[in-house]
């Protein structure tokens, strides 16, 4: 069975599931596991890689949406000698992947037509169920129920460990610096499971744009700055702009140390196994004495104190 993946979250699935072998065409995004890093790419996105500022990110997704309704764009030639058996995508977020109605378009013009697989994870569960949809649809169930799994094993090690926590600290997970936006779908889920509460999320929902002052009055005591498809250096080039924002010197969580910068892009951003390891990483920093130790090290960069009145 030959197999293009439109969304890195599936590609992800699919090397987790030991099929890697069947994909023969990836989206542009697509990096992990690092041997699809040689396969033919099917779609393309015009500030891909761009090196823009993020609030000019922010307007160019904004108004292409509103223009075109799509922010990516799909080798049809390609697409065509590929001769895909399967496509895998999802309908989630067009600011995530190909519009789900132009994938669905254009495969009924491939030879077969190629079956399409939605995966439209809003919660963990769904995640769990979407890595169950693809081992399926390939007739693997039981690698499916071995991933899944040992997935929720881990899942269950963090929450027994977090329920001895005494205290259950407000953790902003933030999504976007400029301009600032909340934790969405599955994040806000992510950090109670881990011990906390985050006082701006929206559990399975999309994330959305908040004024700046919303985090003001929240107070969070622990700020987790995973910024979508965005990696631990990419997010960092942005603290600056949160540094120069009214009131964020006397946040709490700025004035005990409890800043972190995380790799939005390969943890947190997408929807496959990888958000197990984004759940252990907030254990780890709300929990650092119940957690201490127990997973390896995947890049969390603490933020310096700030002295008062200094800018980035």
């Amino acid at each position: 069975m030959r197999v293009v993946s439109l969304l890195p979250a599936a590609t992800e699935v699919v090397g987790a599931l030991g099929l890697t072998e069947h994909l023969v065409g990836v989206s542009h995004e697509c990096n992990f596991p690092a041997e699809v890093n040689t396969l033919p790419r099917v779609t393309h996105c015009e500030i891909h890689n761009s090196g823009l500022p993020s609030a000019e990110v922010d307007r160019w997704v904004s108004e292409q949406l509103a223009a075109s309704g799509s922010l990516y764009t799909m080798d049809e030639a390609l697409l065509q000698r590929l001769r895909p058996d399967v496509i895998l995508t999802q309908r989630l977020c067009d600011v995530c992947a190909v519009g789900y109605g132009s994938v669905m378009e254009l495969a009924a013009t491939l030879p077969g037509p190629p079956q399409v697989v939605n995966l439209e994870p809003s919660r963990l569960g769904d995640i769990f169920e979407g890595i169950g949809r693809v081992a399926d649809v390939r007739g693997h169930q039981g690698s499916g129920d071995r991933v899944v799994g040992a997935l929720e094993g881990r899942v269950e090690e963090v929450r027994r460990a977090a329920a001895a926590a005494r205290t259950r600290p407000r953790c902003f997970l933030m999504e976007w610096i400029d301009p600032p936006f909340c934790g969405g779908h599955w994040t806000p889920e992510l950090v109670e499971m881990a011990g906390g509460v985050d006082p701006l999320g929206r559990v399975g929902c999309d994330s959305v744009r908040i004024p700046w002052e919303s985090v003001v009055e929240a107070r969070p005591e622990i700020i987790v700055l995973a910024c979508c498809g965005y990696s631990v250096e990419r997010t960092l080039r942005d603290v600056p702009i949160l540094q120069r924002s009214p009131g964020w010197g006397d946040l709490p969580a700025v004035r005990s140390g409890e800043v972190y910068v995380v790799d939005g892009t390969a943890y947190f951003s997408r929807p496959g196994p990888r958000v197990v390891d984004a759940l252990e990483i907030l254990a780890g920093v709300m929990h650092p004495s119940l957690f201490a130790g127990r997973y390896p090290d995947r890049g969390v960069i603490r933020l310096p104190v700030m002295e008062k009145g200094a800018v980035g």
